[in-house]
C-alpha cells in the first residue's frame, strides 16, 4: 500500500507538471 501511494504521489506530480506544461504552450500559441 505503500509503495501504491508512492507511485500515486508520483504520477500527481507528473500529472501536475502536464497540466502545466499543456497550459504554457497553449498560452505560448494563443501569443503566437
Amino acid at each position: 500500500l505503500k509503495d501504491f501511494r508512492r507511485i500515486a504521489t508520483r504520477y500527481d506530480k507528473l500529472a501536475a507538471n502536464f497540466q502545466s506544461a499543456v497550459a504554457l504552450a497553449a498560452v505560448g500559441a494563443f501569443w503566437l
